[in-house]
């Protein structure tokens, strides 16, 4: 079983930065893909940006140009650090992980291990 714990999150301005962090149990992260997804009251969720075990990223439209995830596997770690922030990013944060590490698969079914979420709240 592989624990993901989440942090970083919080009440940010419009505008403003946040970069979260999710920390993985399994000494074989690096071979998972790493997504980072979020869920609005009332909405679906709904994929963010996720990093393939190779290295290849795929990242919603949403925030693309605003949004950067990272992985550092020496530290079980991927990051998502999060720019030019908008209210419409306001929601809970899941970190995933997919042990098909080929590629970054988009359907929320096909993560197999998921994190508790952070909140993040993007107003003034």
């Amino acid at each position: 079983q592989v624990q993901l714990v989440e942090s970083g999150g919080g009440l940010v301005q419009p505008g403003g930065s946040l970069r979260l962090s999710c920390v993985a149990s399994a000494s074989i992260f690096s071979f998972y893909t790493m997504s980072w997804y979020r869920q609005a009251p009332g909405m679906q969720r709904e994929l963010v940006a996720g990093i393939a075990s190779g290295g290849d990223t795929n990242y919603a439209d949403s925030g693309k140009g605003r949004f950067t995830i990272s992985r550092e596997n020496a530290r079980n770690t991927v990051y998502l650090l999060m720019d030019s922030l908008k209210p419409e990013d306001t929601a809970v944060y899941y970190c995933a992980a997919d042990r098909n590490g080929l590629g970054v698969r988009t359907r929320v079914h096909d993560y197999d291990y998921w994190g508790q979420g952070t909140q993040v709240t993007v107003s003034s």
